[in-house]
């Protein structure tokens, strides 16, 4: 029993222990955990489709445009930006966003030609009056008030911060409480050196955002940061400058959020009425939209005379915001997404701001990920408790429901709420828990089986043994009461036997007494107790249920008597070819019925599966009596009441030694072929009357019947009939008391 609870314990602990390591002891940051959700969240940029705002379009510096006549490879003349920002602002344009950097003053300016011009005859004063290209592109850029420029990681640390902003508030872009800037300065990304726009465009410019996108671990960008940090202060994005400066608003708002609402993102940020979730480290989640066509714009095409310009680019961008960036593979400007392996890095920007002027974002708060671990505790469990005790069938139908909730949630979270729930890694853990469960119970009944071959693998029939391996559970061990049906067996005169043999010999007739016998019992479903010297004790109606256990024992004493005759036939031709008289072999068997305790009994050290109780001492009793009424198999009250389809003979009511109660014994001598015959009929009736005669002390006539019933029965019976006539003899002579009720004392075991 213990080493069955034993099992149970280490079962269960070793499944706790993987549900505690797959709910708690992965993080939501884990690279495996982490790749498994993007997987699942990249799908959704395929079908659930951003509509577009048509508020955002991007100035393209693509292939066609670096190879125009007059503009060239890239970095273009300030004199072409400057014309090409004056002609975009005309159009209408509500901000600009440069998605790159100008760090260097532009090589074809006048000044850098000055000897050039001096020697073509150009006088040195008309040639001091040729304007500077960046002081043209510096004056382009004041006159719109609405352009931004950006910046990035810089190579050289030594490099300092620039203000993004000369034209915000001294504390910055962004308005904040102290506590939320202090947060940010710790986890926001944070800028060591920084690549720069020269500080004349800065200072003209209408506002300066980072244009910087990392990344996750698996190369593509899902996510981008809205807040960045020098250490000191706080510094927007390129595509929330490109809003801000759009709105017209000095400063962005961020504060932590203060909705009740479980599924928020800790922090937004907030545009007036227009809010940004945002996340832990001022990070947003990337809805993006597969851009076409219509959402680009040659930049070629917007350079140039005003009136030369075709009025359809100029309605396009009319009204928009717009991101001056490169789509060309040679500006090197192509970054990996979920929807685009080389998308150009200024639709990363784009989208972010449509995002904003949407208001649509997915989401992603640490309270999912706490849902998501208390899913996997809750359907884990779930699966640790019912594995064992459920068909594989049902708990793999469980799993598949509990799988297709989690990734139904999934879906209306996403099409709903756009909250991005993971339910890949959960149901993987969940099929972790249940294979190792299924693992597990399947060892535990492996082990559990195995137990039972080895507890009674040699007292059980191989078919009875397969009825309890299937069903293990169906095993009590450590003791249970229930009703039992007992057989004894024992060699007639072992003792004389025994001294007239070797002790080799002697051992071998008793393996070939046995051997038979105990095939006996265990194909008649029986269960071998013990071997006792000669004598055997069996059992039916345990380990395993056994309805019919009083029949197949009476089946099973029946081919007992039988199997004797092959074994004294054996010992009969061997004696002969010694010159030896034969042995021959004769067995008492007691049968009875009734309650009992069977299970396991003995020392820790060592133990056996048995029966303990009157009912056991009453079989072994009618055993005993075998010899004192010369039949071979007798059989209590209770048998005979089970077993009423068998040819069987009362013979009397006998009180044996060590019970008060008389009890009624039987004869068994056939099946029920014989106890339908007419011969036996006949019989039983005459016997039945010698019982009647005997009850009520009509010695002569009982004496009459037990003739008759002599010369009916035959050999088999005649040592019985034998004895009763001479009970009746002395019973005659010295009648017992008034009340005797016919029963009889016995003096012996």
């Amino acid at each position: 029993m213990w080493s069955v609870i034993q099992g149970r314990l280490i079962h269960f602990t070793i499944l706790f222990v993987l549900l505690m390591a797959l709910s708690i002891g992965v993080s939501q940051n884990n690279p495996v955990r982490e790749r498994l959700a993007f997987i699942w969240f990249d799908s959704f940029y395929k079908h659930v489709e951003r509509p577009s705002p048509d508020k955002v379009k991007i100035i393209d510096i693509d292939d066609i445009s670096l190879s125009q006549p007059g503009l060239g490879q890239w970095p273009w003349s300030r004199r072409i930006v400057a014309n090409m920002v004056d002609n975009l602002m005309a159009m209408g344009a509500v901000s600009i966003a440069f998605d790159g950097v100008l760090a260097e003053p532009d090589r074809t300016s006048p000044s850098n030609f000055k000897n050039v011009f001096l020697q073509m005859g150009v006088d040195e004063q008309s040639a001091a009056r040729l304007i500077d290209n960046d002081v043209l592109l510096t004056r382009a850029i004041e006159r719109s008030g609405r352009f931004i420029t950006g910046f990035s990681h810089g190579s050289n640390q030594s490099e300092p911060f620039m203000q993004p902003d000369p034209q915000a508030p001294e504390k910055g872009v962004f308005q904040a409480a102290q506590s939320v800037e202090k947060h940010f300065i710790q986890r926001a990304m944070r800028f060591e050196s920084t690549a720069l726009w020269l500080p004349f465009f800065e200072r003209a410019a209408a506002g300066n955002g980072s244009f910087m996108a990392l990344p996750e671990n698996d190369g593509l960008i899902r996510r981008t940061k809205m807040v960045f940090t020098d250490g000191a202060r706080l510094y927007p994005s390129l595509s929330v400058e490109a809003y801000r400066v759009a709105r017209q608003l000095k400063q962005v708002g961020i504060a932590r959020t203060q909705e009740e609402d479980d599924f928020i993102t800790p922090y937004k940020m907030a545009f007036g009425s227009k809010v940004i979730p945002l996340g832990e480290e001022g990070d947003v989640w990337i809805y993006y939209r597969k851009m076409g066509e219509d959402d680009y714009v040659s930049a070629y095409k917007t350079i140039g005379a005003f009136d030369d310009i075709d009025p359809k680019i100029k309605e396009r961008v009319k009204g928009k915001i717009l991101f001056i960036g490169s789509s060309a593979e040679g500006l090197k400007d192509l970054r990996a997404t979920p929807i685009n392996s080389f998308l150009p890095g200024v639709e990363i920007h784009a989208n972010i701001t449509e995002q904003i002027i949407q208001e649509a974002f997915f989401t992603r708060p640490d309270i999912v990920y706490i849902y998501e671990n208390f899913y996997i505790m809750f359907l884990g469990g779930i699966m640790i408790l019912i594995t064992p005790f459920l068909s594989l069938i049902w708990v793999g139908f469980t799993f598949i429901v509990a799988v297709g909730l989690a990734f139904l949630a999934s879906f209306k979270g996403v099409f709903e709420y756009q909250l991005l729930i993971d339910p890949v890694f959960p149901s993987i853990s969940i099929f972790l828990i249940f294979a190792a469960s299924t693992l597990l119970s399947y060892l535990r009944s492996e082990t559990e089986r195995k137990q039972v071959r080895q507890a009674f693998g040699f007292y059980i029939s191989p078919d009875f043994m397969k009825e309890l391996t299937k069903n293990p559970d169906r095993l009590k061990l450590g003791g249970e009461q229930k009703e039992l049906t007992l057989l004894f067996s024992d060699i007639r005169s072992f003792t004389t036997i025994s001294e007239s043999l070797s002790p080799e010999a002697l051992i071998q007739l008793m393996n070939d007494f046995l051997t038979p016998m105990s095939d006996l019992v265990m194909s008649n479903r029986g269960t071998i107790d013990k071997y006792m010297g000669d004598a055997m004790m069996a059992f039916w109606n345990a380990p395993l249920d056994d309805e019919d256990h009083a029949r197949n024992a009476c089946h099973a004493a029946l081919q007992m008597n039988k199997a004797l005759d092959p074994i004294n036939d054996m010992l009969a031709a061997k004696a002969k070819e010694e010159g030896k008289s034969p042995l021959v072999l004769e067995a008492g068997i007691g049968l009875n019925t009734g309650p009992a305790s069977v299970g396991n009994m003995g020392s820790k050290q060592r133990f056996a599966y048995s029966a303990l109780g009157d009912t056991v001492n009453l079989a072994s009793r009618l055993e005993g009596q075998t010899k004192q009424y010369g039949v071979r198999i007798l059989i209590g009250e209770n048998t005979r009441k089970q077993a009423l389809e068998f040819a069987a003979l009362e013979l009397d009511l006998i009180q044996v030694k060590g019970k008060q109660e008389p009890e009624r014994i039987f004869v068994l001598l056939g099946t029920d072929e014989m106890a339908q015959s007419d011969m036996f009929k006949k019989w039983q009736d005459i016997h039945n009357e010698m019982l009647a005669a005997y009850r009520a002390m009509k010695w002569d006539e009982a004496m009459s019947r037990a003739q008759t019933c002599q010369e009916i029965s035959g050999e088999g019976m005649t040592g019985f009939y034998n004895m009763f006539m001479e009970r009746i003899t002395a019973l005659k002579q010295e009648p017992p008391p008034a009340d005797w009720g016919g029963i009889f004392v016995a003096t012996s075991k």
